[in-house]
């Protein structure tokens, strides 16, 4: 239940917002998972596509970061709060995290474009959401970010093939 300090107006139904704004929540807490996970190949990843593979996942990095305050200003904007916390995100989170100690170059490539073709499907669930909730914003807005994420794991696809 929202506090009411934080209730935005909307004309959308509550019942309806909160399916959505459930759906967002789990889109944001991947993308911070999916987020850390590329940063940490980027400050680990070593051998002789060193540089490529490390302005690579810099770039996508900076790119899901971006991603995630639309996600949750998206969240508030229908009526609901969003994530608190890093608990919160492991709470939500389905993308796996890697404690690994060492990751091959081939293997950072291969995980980071399955979790990026996961997080089109979590965005597919969105638009889902926010189709059958009458809430054209959302769902225009997540065409981006299911680009963006089809964008990443084409990459990620392309540079494992010399891998």
């Amino acid at each position: 239940m929202t506090a009411p300090d934080l209730k935005t107006p909307t004309d959308l139904k509550s019942n309806a917002t909160k399916s959505v704004a459930d759906a967002l929540n789990g889109a944001l807490a991947d993308a911070y998972a999916l987020y850390l996970k590329t940063k940490n190949f980027h400050w680990h990843v070593s051998g002789p596509h060193f540089r490529d593979y490390h302005l690579m996942f810099d770039e996508q990095a900076t790119e899901i970061l971006g991603v995630t305050d639309l996600i949750a200003e998206r969240v508030r904007k229908t009526g609901n709060v969003t994530l608190r916390s890093i608990g919160d995100i492991a709470r939500h989170q389905t993308v796996k995290d890697n404690d690994a100690e060492f990751v091959a170059p081939a293997d950072m490539l291969k995980e980071l474009r399955d979790d990026n073709l996961a997080m089109v499907e979590t965005f597919r669930a969105v638009k889902a959401a926010a189709t059958e909730a009458g809430d054209n914003a959302t769902e225009g807005i997540v065409d981006d970010w299911t680009d963006q994420a089809e964008q990443r794991a084409w990459f990620l696809f392309e540079a494992a093939r010399g891998a």
